[in-house]
């Protein structure tokens, strides 16, 4: 509207001009050709800027609104994928304390099971000193029999590994199994002490990924091999659980005689079970829980050379 009175504007007074002009200039004028197209250069080159200067006025206008459209939606996107990071930092912390209070009851539960077995050995151990039943007791290994013939590997094996949960009945079941044979009772309570102690310093052995070693430099170790030729057990390469597992053997004398009895305990039992265990069924062993904190535990203790 503006360029379009402004034209209108400048015509009339092109008009008005010519109007007024006296007759013998305006023949003049029209007789030479360069002046009539000065004349028209004059009358219209104003009339074309003005509408060139419209144009660019509504590009940039249209610019403008263009710009501030774009900056909103940026700005919606922004707001949009923070509120998305919050949401999935909340859910992602919302699993992890589910997950830690799971396995919190699962060790719960594990700790009452392994009293309550081991509080049958003691039972025994005592009666002498009690009235005898008039039935006669069941005979002990620890009265000079031979020892109990061991678990199958698999039952070994799922031992060491731990229920899953406090709702794993077939695990509860195996655990069981093995607390009543003396010789993995041993490795597997020695065990179970050293991931609890690790899981007050928030190392569970779930998260740990190791650097599996080979089946042979497995067997290497149970028969006796030390050094670097057994160098790759030490497959656990988190630094932030070697930091604290470090610090606490450092720090911690109770700490430190838990792992010393676990990593002993665990080495005797992997000796026997190594001759009668097929390759998976000790690279299982390896992967297990109890495998891991052996691995974890060990390294810090130097004893893979």
């Amino acid at each position: 509207m503006a360029a379009l009175a402004l034209s209108l504007g400048w015509l009339g007074l092109v008009g008005w001009f010519f109007l007024t002009m006296e007759p013998e200039q305006a023949r003049l004028s029209r007789a030479d050709p360069l002046g009539f197209m000065m004349t028209i250069l004059g009358v219209f080159l104003p009339v074309a800027l003005i509408w060139v200067a419209a144009a660019a006025a509504r590009t940039a206008r249209i610019m403008r609104e263009e710009s501030g459209r774009l900056q909103a939606a940026i700005d919606a996107m922004r707001l949009s994928y923070l509120d998305q990071q919050q949401m999935a930092g909340l859910s992602l912390k919302r699993d992890m304390e589910e997950r830690i209070e799971q396995m919190g009851r699962a060790q719960a539960v594990l700790r009452a099971e392994l009293a309550s077995l081991q509080a049958q050995p003691e039972a025994l151990l005592d009666a002498p000193a009690r009235p005898q039943p008039p039935e006669p007791q069941p005979a002990l290994a620890l009265d000079g029999e031979e020892a109990p013939d061991p678990l199958p590997p698999e039952d070994f094996v799922r031992a060491l590994d731990f229920p899953r949960t406090d709702r794993d009945r077939e695990g509860f079941a195996v655990l069981r199994r093995a607390l009543e044979h003396h010789p993995t009772a041993r490795v597997v309570t020695a065990a179970q002490d050293v991931l609890t102690l690790l899981s007050q310093d928030g190392i569970y052995m779930d998260d740990l990924v190791p650097d599996h070693a080979d089946v042979a430099t497995w067997r290497r170790f149970a028969e006796g091999a030390r050094g670097a030729e057994i160098a790759a057990l030490s497959g656990i390469r988190d630094r932030s659980s070697l930091a604290l597992t470090a610090g606490r053997m450092r720090d911690d004398t109770v700490f430190r005689d838990t792992v010393h009895h676990f990593l002993r305990s665990f080495d005797a039992a992997l000796a026997g079970f190594a001759p009668r265990a097929t390759d998976h069924e000790l690279m299982l062993l390896a992967d297990s829980r109890s495998g891991r904190a052996f691995m974890l535990t060990g390294r810090v203790a130097g004893i893979f050379g």
